[in-house]
């Protein structure tokens, strides 16, 4: 199973599934959780509002964490940790080395883990935190804006992925690379994103929006998104008439 979503930046209750799997009568030594963290596996454990969600005091069996992703490093790597009585069963002795393989592909390059080391340690604890708190706190602004303009978003807790609506001007679309998928895109707002170029995402949004209405005489409607992030977070003509009648 899986701790993220790709698309919209949910983080599975990993307790929740645990329990689940052993009310159903499952034991421990008949399920195997792998969290792919590839993202938040940086970003979660400098949230202090975040609970401690991956842990190996959990009956989980593994973990996986991307380094080209937060660290920004300039090659694909990632690190899976995995307990010990995983990595014996699946770890070889090479004689031309003379020592254990433990690597999934018997790859040995040493670029992956020093631009890792690198990232780290020009970073800090102090510097990650500083920037995972820096992308969270705009993902949220940029949440606010795109709810305050009347466009149907979401954003799931501890996460800096907001899912809207989708844009229907393709050139905006291409021009922002936005990432798409039915009725909805998302934005990974990450430490290169500004307030500014957030605000000129909002503001040339709204503008495609207007330009659209007026080119189908009034008749332009959001898509619906209910069915994606649900009732709450559609701003559709219908959803918007559900919510005008709950309050």
């Amino acid at each position: 199973m899986y701790t993220s979503t790709t698309m919209k930046g949910a983080v599975d209750d990993i307790d929740l599934v645990i329990k689940t799997l052993e009310k159903s009568g499952f034991s421990r030594d008949r399920f195997y959780i792998h969290c792919d963290a590839a993202l938040f596996g940086i970003m979660l454990p400098f949230l202090k509002a975040a609970p401690k969600i991956i842990s190996f005091k959990k009956p989980i069996g593994s973990v996986s964490v991307s380094g080209h992703k937060f660290l920004g490093c300039p090659i694909p790597c990632g690190v899976v940790i995995t307990r010990s009585e995983y990595m014996n069963a699946s770890s070889r002795d090479v004689e031309i080395i003379g020592s254990r393989d433990t690597t999934i592909t018997g790859s040995r390059c040493g670029h992956a883990p020093i631009f890792l080391w690198y990232a780290i340690k020009k970073k800090g604890s102090i510097g990650i935190q500083n920037e995972v708190e820096n992308c969270i706190a705009n993902a949220r602004y940029l949440h606010n804006r795109l709810s305050d303009a009347g466009i149907g978003a979401m954003l799931n807790e501890h996460s800096n992925i907001v899912v809207f609506e989708r844009p229907l001007d393709h050139e905006f679309s291409s021009r922002w690379n936005l990432a798409c998928q039915g009725n909805i895109a998302h934005v990974v707002v990450m430490q290169h994103v500004t307030i500014q170029m957030l605000d000129s995402f909002v503001t040339e949004f709204l503008h495609k929006r207007s330009f659209s209405r007026f080119q189908d005489y009034g008749s332009f409607q959001p898509l619906c998104i209910a069915e994606k992030v649900s009732i709450a977070n559609c701003s559709c003509s219908m959803h918007n008439l559900y919510h005008d009648c709950a309050c």
